[in-house]
């Protein structure tokens, strides 16, 4: 799989050293990369993986493939033109979708196609299709987190979704073949910006296709909503309950919070919050226990 940023040269060549120098003592695994369809073996080690976090992470902004693509015993790789004698529509929507810009960087251009995801697909053409012929990345979140490393790390953060368990699948949430990669946002560029480019306000159908209860509509709207759910949570991953960004009333006090006029003391409005704030949330100390907004009253409340 391939990454499609740009390097800090010397940091890359540094740390590929220290990776050199740990390979020779330490054998086991291969570390490989990609380039039109072939194999190159790069770096041999037994901490392959962990030394090829580093590497990536080090060289966090890289043009090169270093990541291969799910392998199929016995496949090889045909292409994506291949692909578009049977998916025609499918690989037509691809190239006006996010990954479909990684075509466009030179030499990994062979390495974003169809077969980064699912596999070579020399035996799923010649039997005429078939889902025990290629990799259906709907089944492994592995596929995704070849090239999604930051969204792996949060899948392992103590609150998130159950895709590492199998309940739930990226692909529920993200359209990987068109579009921005967000379901129920706009599926192009001249739409988000039609939209005027409030792409993530579109994307809360994704959400709300679960979190019925959040849609509304209210009476008393959380003017939060409107600029989306990622504004309060992080959909992938979070050290905090309900996939918050931050801990109780600290979410809430990077919007609403005024100049504190008082040592000690915090004021919102006209109201001093400091002994509120020491009794839990904002929405557990029964103030705001409708974040989403509210059917009552302006204060979001039941």
């Amino acid at each position: 799989m391939v990454t499609s940023r740009k390097e800090n040269p010397n940091k890359c060549v540094v740390t590929i050293f220290y990776f050199c120098a740990y390979s020779r003592f330490v054998r086991g695994s291969r570390l490989t990369r990609w380039v039109h369809g072939k194999r190159e073996t790069l770096l041999w080690g037994a901490g392959g993986a962990v030394a090829l976090a580093v590497i990536l992470l080090s060289c966090s902004t890289t043009n090169r493939t270093i990541l291969a693509p799910p392998s199929i015993p016995g496949a090889e790789f045909v292409g994506s033109e291949e692909c578009a004698t049977c998916h025609e529509q499918i690989v037509r929507d691809f190239r006006t979708a996010t990954h479909a810009r990684l075509e466009a960087k030179g030499e990994n251009a062979k390495n974003v196609g169809c077969e980064s995801c699912h596999g070579p697909g020399s035996l799923h053409v010649q039997a005429g299709g078939g889902a025990g012929t290629i990799i259906n990345p709907r089944k492994s979140p592995d596929t995704c987190f070849q090239c999604h490393l930051d969204v792996r790390a949060a899948f392992a953060l103590p609150h998130h979704h159950p895709v590492p368990e199998g309940k739930m699948s990226c692909s529920d949430c993200h359209e990987p073949h068109k579009g921005i990669a967000i379901k129920g946002a706009p599926t192009n560029i001249q739409q988000t910006l039609k939209a005027g480019g409030l792409a993530f306000l579109s994307g809360n159908e994704t959400c709300f296709e679960c979190h019925t209860q959040q849609r509304g509509p209210f009476v008393y709207e959380h003017e939060a909503m409107r600029q989306g759910c990622s504004v309060c949570h992080s959909p992938h991953g979070s050290v905090n309950q309900r996939l918050l960004n931050e801990r109780n009333a600290t979410l809430c006090l990077k919007c609403h919070f005024q100049e504190q006029k008082i040592p000690g003391h915090i004021f919102i409005g006209a109201i001093d919050h400091s002994s509120f704030l020491q009794q839990g949330t904002c929405w557990s100390a029964g103030c705001h226990e409708e974040p989403h907004g509210s059917n009552v009253t302006p204060l979001l409340r039941y």
